[in-house]
């Protein structure tokens, strides 16, 4: 009996509050409330090192790793695939230059704008990589890239 009266209480302060009319006046609140914006902080990155003393098979894995796994899924499948088809046949300064390129700056938007030639390369990229990469971009074979390729090519030792 009680609950039952406590439902139909319930139930009507649901039916009169859905017939008052709605409110004109809307109050913005953000996160913060009615707090000042704070000052952004920008936390520099650490400067990119070579990685010296890394025997080229562990530096293969480590970029193939570093290309999968990006901060935008565009360049997880850009990179992924062009590290899947290039990745094996480069020379110790086109590794190089691959690390540096994927690891130096600190906007995957960047990789991605040079690559498709939005906007023009700095010239501390610029190189054979870069070179490759652009061509990659145009696929000119027209493949379907949609997704990062499975992971049974990253090791072959089986």
């Amino acid at each position: 009996m009680f609950s039952a009266n406590v439902a139909r209480k319930a139930v009507l302060s649901v039916c009169r509050g859905s017939l008052r009319p709605a409110v004109s006046t809307v109050i913005a609140r953000g996160y913060r409330g009615d707090a000042p914006e704070p000052a952004l902080i920008e936390i520099p990155l650490p400067p990119w090192q070579d990685r010296t003393g890394e025997s080229l098979d562990i530096k293969r894995k480590r970029l193939l790793y570093e290309s999968r796994k990006r901060g935008m899924l565009e360049n997880c499948i850009f990179l992924s695939l062009f590290a899947k088809q290039y990745l094996n046949t480069m020379s110790e300064l086109q590794l190089k230059q691959y690390d540096r390129l994927i690891n130096e700056p600190s906007n995957d938007w960047d990789i991605y704008y040079w690559a498709t030639e939005a906007k023009p390369t700095p010239d501390v990229y610029q190189g054979e990589v870069m070179d490759m990469l652009k061509e990659f971009a145009k696929n000119k074979d027209m493949e379907q890239r949609l997704d990062a390729p499975n992971l049974e090519y990253l090791d072959k030792s089986n």
